[in-house]
């Protein structure tokens, strides 16, 4: 497939735009994160402020794959698949070191290497091709960890200064977490966890 052209310096890109935990059908949902506790004490108080999930019980993380199966869904052979999936994946350390934007809107932490975290979206919608990242809204996957969304964008950079004296940080990914609402916009449970091999 040939390369697509380098983008022209003179003409600014556009905005990139992306859905944070707001999908058009409705819940309740569940989804496969990494949860990073090497990023709460640098995030955790922003997000408490800017990121409408974490006060609904989601931690700091890295989504793997919203949204999952409906949590009625998610029987005992959902589960053994996962945990055999998440198996043959090892784990790996990686690094937070450098904010950015989705337009003026998501502010966001990025991996230095998204690689490891786009094999795993994709390893787990290969084995349930009904569940396609954000409903595949996007066409491109990128991993990131927010730090707020939806708010005035001065409240956002005043995060953002505060959170980049914290960076860079330096985390692992163990295990992926499935997280399951109860009701729609409810709060968030850790309804399992899978050890990467």
């Amino acid at each position: 497939m040939p390369s697509p052209p380098a983008p022209d310096p003179a003409v600014p890109a556009a905005p990139r735009a992306v859905t944070v935990l707001s999908v058009a059908t409705r819940g309740p949902h569940s989804g496969l994160i990494v949860a990073v506790p090497e990023a709460e004490p640098a995030v955790a108080r922003h997000r408490e402020r800017l990121d409408g999930t974490a006060p609904l019980g989601v931690p700091a993380h890295i989504t793997v794959l919203f949204p999952f199966l409906a949590p009625g869904r998610i029987h005992p052979s959902v589960l053994v698949e996962l945990e055999h999936l998440f198996a043959a994946v090892g784990r790996f350390s990686f690094r937070l070191e450098r904010t950015d934007w989705f337009g003026e809107d998501v502010l966001w932490l990025a991996p230095a290497d998204p690689v490891p975290f786009r094999a795993l979206t994709l390893r787990v919608y290969e084995a349930f091709p009904a569940c396609p990242p954000f409903e595949g809204e996007f066409d491109e996957i990128i991993p990131h960890l927010t730090v707020g969304h939806g708010h005035p964008v001065d409240d956002l950079r005043a995060a953002e200064a505060a959170v980049q004296e914290h960076l860079p940080i330096e985390a692992h990914a163990t295990a992926v977490s499935l997280m399951t609402q109860r009701t729609p916009g409810g709060r968030w449970t850790r309804a399992a966890s899978f050890t990467l091999g």
